[in-house]
């Protein structure tokens, strides 16, 4: 609407300009045609002009100028200025008319006294004394034997009726772009209630069921284009939420299923594992072969259990009933457990642990059981894919938040890799041995556990660089996180990588 309330503007100047030039073009034309015919007119009448005698030159130069206003023209009314110059004298004609020879335009004067014929518009004053615009055509009066004498004749065309008739195109081209404004804006006003408005609601209930509001429909009235697009709508919102509800309950009988098996399968892996340990305890008394066996059962046995209970917690948080335990911890002394912890796994790998910590206690609000299982899954991720090198343990806090991160110079990850990092029982390369087992849900389960704590678990990787994941999470528990106090990329790749 306001580009079309423009360009009718626009439109409507240039309109208004074209006609006005045209009316002045054509004033021109009849003007310029009668001032040609009064010239040859005067002529006639000066011809015999005595040049001596100032009474026969002013009665000549008076019945010249009464005989011009009577001729008349298409050029409509005029006045008419003559002068007589002889050298430096100007006599002009006796007769009274409201426009006198030094009304006249200077210039306008000039080009006549150098025997052209010229035009000017100006504003010269009436016969009230206001300035009214006129066109003024000016030219000499040829004269055959006067030797340094010239009569030169001035006509005044008042505009004042072009005037009137431009002020009448003026308001009638206003009230005409008013009036195309104002159909413009009902025209948008209409196409807006018919389609837009109808598009905007599709747009809210698109929102609205993309929010999880499967119910959400749209009204279909007539049989117009619309009306097929909101049949359309909320006949993919039925598939939608048919698909989705079967889904949901595909989701609920998975979980009930592994939540079922996991708790069935604890009674008889509780009873092999208590056959196990007897045949351990008295591995010594067996042939070599089936010493190795009871070890390799005793061991797989441990794996299993380690399995199923990734399987029920991972259900617990599948069926919303996992429970933060969280009391205020020395996050330092957290992470020295882990670490002894894994001291032990690390001397296998030939892996060093580097810890950085605050020479001060960070105390937070945590469930120290969910964060150290965290904690141990990145370090243990950390060594079996660190090749040797050494695993920084670093952990940092601010005023409202405390971050750990663990550091690896592995094999690293791509940017696809680290999309699925945390998705469950997915591995970067399947095909390879895995030295400490595991169940492909430790990343997953601790995701859950900081998104329990309300923080943050992130990776960062590059290929043949390492991998770095840091944990955040709030001092106080229930406060939002705005930010970590330790970076996610490595300082030293951020210093390698920045410009010198």
């Amino acid at each position: 609407m306001l580009v079309a309330g423009v360009v009718v503007v626009v439109v409507s100047l240039v309109l208004f300009s074209q006609i006005k030039d045209q009316l002045l073009a054509a004033k021109q034309r009849a003007a310029v045609d009668q001032s040609l015919s009064g010239v040859r007119y005067a002529q006639s009448e000066v011809s015999g002009i005595a040049t001596g005698d100032s009474a026969s030159i002013r009665s000549t130069l008076d019945r010249t100028v009464q005989g011009l206003r009577q001729r008349g023209g298409a050029a409509g009314d005029f006045d008419v200025v003559m002068v007589y110059r002889s050298g430096d004298q100007t006599r002009p004609a006796s007769t009274r008319t409201s426009l006198s020879y030094r009304d006249l335009p200077a210039d306008l004067r000039s080009s006549v006294d150098d025997g052209a014929q010229a035009y000017r518009y100006d504003e010269v004053p009436d016969a009230a004394g206001r300035p009214m615009p006129t066109l003024l055509v000016g030219a000499p009066v040829p004269a055959d034997g006067r030797s340094g004498d010239q009569v030169e004749v001035y006509f005044a065309f008042p505009l004042d009726q072009e005037q009137q008739s431009l002020e009448g195109i003026r308001s009638t081209v206003g009230i005409t772009s008013v009036v195309l404004v104002l159909f413009v804006v009902g025209i948008g006003v209409l196409v807006t209630r018919l389609v837009v408005d109808p598009v905007r609601r599709a747009a809210g209930s698109a929102q609205r069921l993309a929010e999880g509001h499967l119910e959400e429909r749209l009204a279909v009235r007539g049989e117009d284009d619309l009306a097929r697009l909101a049949t359309s709508f909320n006949a993919m919102a039925e598939s939608l939420q048919r698909q989705i509800t079967q889904l949901e309950g595909l989701s609920q009988l998975q979980q009930r299923f592994t939540s079922d098996v996991s708790h069935e399968l604890r009674t008889p892996l509780t009873t092999v594992q208590m056959a196990a340990a007897v045949l351990h305890e008295a591995r010594g008394d067996f042939d070599p072969p089936v010493a190795r066996s009871a070890e390799l059962l005793r061991a797989e046995l441990d794996r299993f259990e380690g399995l199923l209970s990734d399987l029920l917690e991972i259900s617990r948080y599948d069926a919303g009933a996992a429970v933060l335990e969280a009391e205020a911890q020395d996050l330092g002394q957290l992470v020295d457990r882990v670490v002894g912890g894994m001291s032990a796994l690390a001397e296998r790998h030939a892996c060093e642990l580097r810890i950085v910590v605050p020479a001060g206690p960070v105390i937070a609000e945590v469930d120290g059981r969910r964060v150290e299982r965290v904690l141990r899954n990145l370090v243990g991720n950390a060594i079996e894919h660190g090749r040797g090198e050494p695993v920084e343990i670093t952990l940092a806090a601010s005023g409202s938040a405390a971050a750990i991160t663990v550091r690896d110079h592995g094999i690293g990850l791509t940017s696809a890799d680290a999309q699925h990092v945390f998705d469950r029982f997915w591995r970067a390369d399947a095909s390879r041995v895995r030295t400490i087992g595991g169940s492909g849900l430790g990343l997953s389960i601790s995701l859950e556990d900081a998104r329990l704590h309300g923080g943050w678990l992130q990776v960062w990787g590059q290929p043949g660089q390492g991998a770095q994941f840091r944990l955040t999470v709030p001092l106080m528990a229930g406060t939002e996180l705005t930010s970590s106090p330790l970076p996610l990329r490595p300082s030293l790749l951020r210093r390698a990588a920045s410009p010198s």
